[in-house]
């Protein structure tokens, strides 16, 4: 009867996760969606404790108390700015605690020569299914978390930069390493009880973690950090077939299968190969990159906050293309009033966002639904981009690589092919930025020195207070 119910209570949890999935899909549903998942999430941990596996609860409470603790210093800490970095190191956490359960799961299996049959009281010699899950639970999982601590350090451009790290043969090299994980997966299924078997496998696949993610440089993470997501999602469904534990495996299915989703669609956002992504590099190689000089020198127009209120107090359509310095700034509030004001004097304004803005998927509706801004008025980008040849001023404000024209006419570009916001199609151009330095991509930006550009400088909460201050004066 326990076990019925435990399954039952599995169940309900499975489907409050694809109801919060199905929130997610939406800015406007989002946090009820958020809610749902959660709800799901300790209605399967409440249940799970019921099993009858579990004969201690000493050392899961103090799990509890130091994750809790840990999380709620994260939540109240961690600044918007950081949350990609955030976010990757959750999707590596959820990989290590794969690969350390299948292993526990493994070792004390291999002791008594047998694996629970999962319910019914009995046990079973070690199956095919058991020994093949561990290996693709320990393989996936250390990818993950290596990979994730990779993406966090780049992120964060610490000790590997967030420039791309490449190296001679890197190919091959990441193809024998491949081979030899499989190799060792192999291992693992025909020798299971062999001391070393598994984490030997841990091993490679923890070094094929780092050498997938170094190659990819900082304009690519956030494509990065939605696969390594999903990676996360698979190695807890394996695991889920090793403990054989219902919600695990659908938890798993369900972030496994999202997170693929989510990859394919900033892959077609930013023109990269989902394949390349998966062996970790993609994007042109860059050939004979214009340097800054040549494209800046002489040809930068500055502009005030007095200039601008005068050219926005003519405009009727204003465009605001938010990016990372926005977030940076914590300028989302001040970019809202600004807007508002804007409106209040008859002038149509609408956000035009890229879906790779910022760090992590999402990361500018997030801000600007943070800041309360209509979700009618975030446009995505195949929505906005016909419309830049009727807007009287576009104001980009900390965003770069997402409005580099280099993407269409520079072949040899980084991002060449990237679809990016057709900003510079506008009648003028206003940029705030703190400077004339490159994005992610390392490269400068022509949009900077285009005739109908404007540059002005600055940090982006006062730079755009500033511009209130003059409208308001104006």
């Amino acid at each position: 009867m326990t076990e019925a119910l435990i399954n039952l209570a599995y169940l309900a949890a499975a489907v409050l996760f694809i109801l919060g999935l199905k929130g997610l899909a939406h800015p406007r549903t989002a946090v009820r969606g958020n809610l749902l998942g959660a709800a799901g999430m300790l209605l399967a941990v409440v249940v799970t404790l019921l099993h009858r596996d579990v004969v201690r609860f000493e050392i899961i409470l103090a799990g509890v108390v130091v994750g809790g603790a840990v999380g709620a210093v994260f939540a109240l800490k961690v600044k918007m700015t950081a949350m990609p970095q955030m976010v990757a190191l959750f999707n590596g956490f959820g990989g290590a605690a794969s690969v350390l359960v299948a292993g526990a799961a493994m070792a004390l299996a291999v002791s008594a020569g047998l694996a629970p049959d999962g319910g019914s009281g009995t046990t079973r010699a070690l199956g095919m299914q058991f020994k093949i899950s561990t290996a693709a639970s320990g393989l996936i999982g250390a990818v993950t978390f290596w990979g994730s601590l990779v993406a966090f350090a780049k992120l964060q451009e610490v000790i590997v930069g967030g420039a791309a790290v490449r190296f001679r043969a890197q190919h091959a090299v990441n193809g024998a390493v491949g081979l030899v994980c499989l190799g060792l997966g192999a291992w693992v299924v025909l020798q299971p009880s062999h001391p070393w078997a598994y984490w030997a496998l841990v091993g490679g696949a923890s070094a094929l973690g780092v050498l997938l993610v170094i190659p990819i440089g900082g304009a690519d993470m956030p494509v990065v950090i939605a696969l390594l997501n999903s990676y996360s999602g698979l190695a807890a469904c394996a695991t889920g077939f090793v403990l054989n534990n219902n919600v695990l495996i659908i938890a798993g299915s369900l972030v496994g299968a999202s997170g693929i989703i989510l990859t394919r669609i900033m892959c077609r956002a930013m023109n990269r190969s989902l394949a390349n992504v998966l062996f970790g590099a993609f994007g042109p190689a860059a050939q004979g990159r214009a340097d800054a000089d040549d494209i800046y020198a002489g040809r930068v127009t500055t502009t005030s906050a007095e200039e601008l209120a005068m050219l926005l107090d003519g405009a009727r359509y204003v465009v605001i293309a938010p990016g990372y310095g926005m977030a940076v700034a914590q300028a989302q509030h001040a970019v809202r009033d600004l807007a508002n004001l804007l409106e209040s004097r008859g002038v149509t304004v609408a956000f035009a966002i890229h879906p790779v803005a910022g760090r992590m998927p999402g990361h500018m509706n997030v801000l600007l639904a943070e800041a309360n801004v209509p979700y009618d008025k975030l446009k995505e980008m195949a929505e906005i981009n016909p419309s830049f040849e009727r807007v009287d001023v576009a104001i980009v404000i900390g965003a770069n690589d997402v409005v580099n024209p280099a993407a269409r006419t520079d072949p040899s570009s980084p991002i060449a092919g990237m679809p990016i916001l057709d900003v510079d199609k506008a009648r003028t151009v206003v940029v705030i930025k703190r400077s004339l330095g490159p994005g992610f991509a390392g490269i400068p930006n022509p949009l900077f020195a285009a005739d109908n550009t404007l540059m002005y400088f600055g940090d982006g909460r006062q730079a755009v207070l500033d511009l209130i201050a003059a409208l308001n004066e104006a």
